[in-house]
């Protein structure tokens, strides 16, 4: 028989007594703080329309590639856990698909999707038994029944969860049509948007000339042209301003950036609209338009964020069955010093703009990162994403990045997610894990206690509302 589900009050502390208690000290003065969640990918229609989700699977099993890519990697077809095909076909039905999963929930056993669905199951459903093949079907009932309540809609949860407000990220051709019926509900929950100009910006991305041809539509302007393109970015900018929008997001394959003149980038854009443009060219295009995006916002106010460093859909075949966000993203090297120098030449000084950077290269946070943020004004760190939002993640960034950057030079917690179940979840993972780096700090004597209860609040809460203009 599974084994109780509790979740321990001092999980992820240190070991050793004394830290430990600072540590749990530190971290009861900020558990309760409200969540801010300025990036993530969670569907607005969610607290739009407000109807109930449908069942366990679809709302913590088959949009979660976190859970799809380690059961994959094992063998399990993708079928079996219920993802549809590209051509919309679905072999499993959802509670089958939940059967599976709970079949090999052993996989998880010490990763961060383990921690996050602990705590769903047991602070939010209240399920006092572990996950397993045995107890498959009655967490699937427990939990369907639990989001036919009024309490398990979307703007419930929101205001149970304590939170204060979530981007959500979309396309410049999208209406944003939810974002206004939320606004317009008359509910009091602040969700706001996020520009991810991207599909307008890759030339490599599928569909990149209708995606151009759509945009000039939305915007009325001639994108034929260098001008004309420029101007609708700014114009869809100002549309996602009046949806809430604080910040851009870049998901650009490198962080090159590039600071042409005028006619060269005039010259560029020409080649690849004809079409018959190469990688590099690509390429250039995309770092032209970082540094073009940096110039926006120091005329809008926007933050931009730059999520570089991932190759997208590793897997052909995957990508050709099942579409994009399957679980076969897989980082690479990245390099920032040089990649960035166009941009932060330009406008590197400026206070007046933020740019938060992200990695999946590890290796540079004290080579590279840490150092570029410990010096430039426009510069900040944004915290551990992706493959590294986890416990061991977050300790190597505090460590490696603290010396050289300091705590001032970071931009708080961002949950980054698709799955609006784990949000809490992963803000308790990030405040206790601060915590226990700070109880550390005061126990060897390097900060004194009242600094450390004053840095706790501002990585929990502060810090993040400042990054992202808040």
């Amino acid at each position: 028989m599974s084994e109780a589900l509790a979740l321990h009050p001092d999980q992820l502390f240190p070991a050793e007594e004394r830290t430990r208690g600072i540590a749990r000290d530190l971290y009861d003065s900020v558990r309760d703080l409200p969540i801010v969640s300025p990036h993530g990918h969670t569907d607005p229609v969610w607290f739009a329309s407000n109807d109930p989700f449908a069942n366990a699977a679809e709302l913590l099993l088959t949009p979660d590639h976190y859970l799809l890519r380690m059961l994959y990697s094992q063998g399990v077809p993708l079928d079996r856990l219920g993802v549809a095909t590209v051509d919309g076909k679905t072999a499993s039905d959802p509670r089958e698909a939940w059967r599976c999963f709970a079949e090999h929930y052993y996989l998880f056993r010490g990763t961060p999707s383990r921690l996050w669905l602990d705590w769903i199951f047991a602070e939010i459903f209240r399920l006092e038994i572990r996950l397993s093949a045995e107890t498959a079907d009655l967490y699937f009932d427990r939990i369907d029944a639990a989001l036919q309540t009024p309490e398990f809609r979307p703007r419930a949860l929101f205001d149970r969860f304590n939170i204060e407000v979530l981007a959500t990220t979309e396309s410049p051709l999208d209406t944003l049509e939810h974002h206004r019926a939320i606004r317009e509900s008359g509910w009091d929950g602040r969700v706001i948007t996020a520009y991810r100009p991207d599909p307008v910006v890759d030339p490599d991305l599928p569909g990149f000339s209708d995606n151009l041809r759509r945009f000039g539509e939305m915007t009325g302007e001639d994108v034929s042209n260098f001008g004309g393109y420029l101007r609708a970015h700014e114009k869809r900018r100002a549309a996602f301003r009046e949806a809430g929008a604080t910040s851009t997001d870049h998901g650009h394959p490198t962080p090159f950036t590039a600071d042409l003149s005028r006619p060269e980038a005039e010259s560029l854009y020409s080649t690849i609209l004809g079409g018959d443009f190469s990688a590099q060219d690509a390429e250039l295009l995309r770092g032209q338009m970082l540094t073009e995006m940096a110039r926006m916002s120091l005329d809008d106010g926007m933050v931009m964020q730059i999520h570089p460093g991932a190759h997208r859909s590793h897997n052909p075949w995957l990508l050709r069955e099942y579409g994009r966000d399957k679980g076969a993203d897989i980082p690479m090297p990245t390099e920032y010093v040089r990649n960035l120098k166009a941009l932060l030449d330009r406008f590197g000084n400026e206070a007046r703009l933020t740019i938060i950077l992200f990695t999946l290269d590890e290796t540079t946070y004290s080579r590279e990162l840490a150092p570029l943020a410990g010096h430039y004004p426009a510069l900040r760190l944004g915290p551990p994403w992706w493959f590294h939002d986890s416990p061991e993640g977050m300790q190597r960034f505090r460590e490696q990045a603290t010396e050289t950057a300091g705590f001032y030079n970071t931009a708080g917690f961002v949950d980054d997610t698709r799955a609006f179940l784990s949000i809490p979840a992963r803000h308790d993972v990030a405040r206790r894990m601060d915590c226990a780096f700070l109880a550390r700090l005061v126990a060897e004597h390097r900060l004194d206690e009242d600094e450390a209860f004053e840095v706790a609040r501002q990585l929990a809460y502060d810090f993040v509302k400042q990054a992202y203009a808040l």
